[in-house]
């Protein structure tokens, strides 16, 4: 534990900071998997479009989990070891995919970014002017799901976009 780097925290706690970072540990993970298993088992039209997303996706999850975990550990606590603690944990939940459509697949994409969005928000307001080294670090996680959620959206209006084209060109 960094015994000077902490002491530069003031007004939180630490061990809220450490709670905090651990349920969006939790969510990083959830959301790799959610993305690398949506990866696997998406079909439909430009599909291979949103493979190439969402194993972009999938390595910035892990990347973030790996940033997470690092800054608890920085901060004297242990990140959570046991991954049933992640269901337990999670800001954001899993869903496993039902319906395997490419539009599905990103629709539910979507609403897991918009969720870190909203935790990391909370996340950036509660360390402004607090925690410095967390907040810089969930700042850029944020970034990347502002990111990741505008790239989703993209991709899902380009297909829903071209999908109405095709009707109105057979009609």
């Amino acid at each position: 534990m960094a015994r000077v780097g902490n002491s530069i925290i003031k007004g939180i706690e630490v061990d809220e900071v450490i709670r905090l970072l651990n349920k969006a540990y939790a969510d990083e993970w959830l959301a790799y998997y959610q993305y690398y298993i949506e990866e696997k088992v998406v079909t439909g039209i430009m599909s291979k479009s949103a493979v190439t997303e969402l194993a972009e996706h999938a390595a910035d999850e892990l990347r973030h989990a790996d940033m997470i975990a690092n800054r608890i550990m920085q901060l004297g606590g242990t990140p959570l070891l046991n991954p049933k603690e992640w269901f337990t944990h999670t800001n954001c939940g899993y869903e496993e995919p039902k319906d395997f459509d490419v539009v599905a697949i990103l629709e539910d994409a979507i609403k897991g970014e918009q969720c870190a969005i909203k935790t990391y928000s909370s996340i950036v307001d509660l360390t402004r002017d607090k925690d410095i080294v967390t907040y810089d670090i969930v700042s850029q996680i944020l970034a990347d799901e502002v990111e990741h959620e505008e790239d989703l959206q993209a991709l899902k209006d380009d297909i829903t976009d071209f999908v109405e084209q095709v009707k109105k060109s057979i009609k």
